[in-house]
């Protein structure tokens, strides 16, 4: 399988080139993100493609990460701070039109999930939220493979900076997780070449009958 093999190939680069990514990958990858899955498939979080070198290099202030300034483009995955009854709202009267269905079709799940995410509180929202994100980046990471395109994700970033430079807080967001994308420099990358190490499959996975 290509996907496998796509895998293989793929590992967190240290070291990017100077190469850019073409924007047509780029849409490519953003696509197959916005496609993947979230839970009750109301897509809880926003994604951003950041290329400004200044921007970048501020916003790698502090990081261990390299990777946020010295690569093609970085993606940021931002989480709700709130799931709200008007997103929600708004989203089921997106999925009736899609759907060709009358409005109120959908008011069953509608009302389910105002009443679920209602009663949380916005600390528990930003969580579920992250968790979404990181599907989202889990998605990013095999779409980048699959078209031989290499990225890093990283938790190692202040989330604070991230929030406060971009103006997060205002749009209801937070920075949870991100993900530089570009192409290695195999000659000053020293995880280039080495082998990569997984679990046998046999102990990493459970077959129940």
């Amino acid at each position: 399988m290509d996907l496998i093999k796509n895998l293989e190939w793929r590992y967190a680069v240290k070291k990017y080139s100077d190469e850019s990514i073409s924007e047509d990958k780029i849409d490519r990858i953003v696509e197959a993100i916005n496609l993947t899955a979230s839970s009750c498939g109301i897509q809880p979080y926003r994604l951003f493609v950041i290329t400004n070198p200044e921007l970048r290099q501020r916003l790698g202030e502090g990081s261990f990460n390299a990777q946020i300034h010295a690569s093609s483009h970085l993606l940021l995955f931002a989480g709700f701070n709130e799931i709200n009854t008007d997103y929600i709202t708004n989203y089921i009267e997106m999925m009736e039109l899609k759907r060709n269905l009358e409005k109120g079709g959908l008011k069953i799940l509608e009302d389910t999930l105002i009443d679920y995410f209602s009663p949380q509180t916005p600390e528990q929202n930003a969580i579920w939220s992250d968790k979404q994100a990181y599907i989202g980046l889990g998605t990013a990471l095999i779409a980048a493979a699959e078209l031989r395109v290499d990225a890093t994700p990283m938790e190692g970033f202040d989330s604070k900076l991230f929030d406060e430079v971009l103006g997060l807080s205002e749009k209801g967001l937070h920075a949870s997780v991100i993900m530089s994308v570009g192409y290695r420099d195999a000659d000053n990358d020293y995880l280039a070449l080495t082998k990569k190490v997984r679990l046998p499959i046999d102990e990493f996975s459970t077959r129940i009958s």
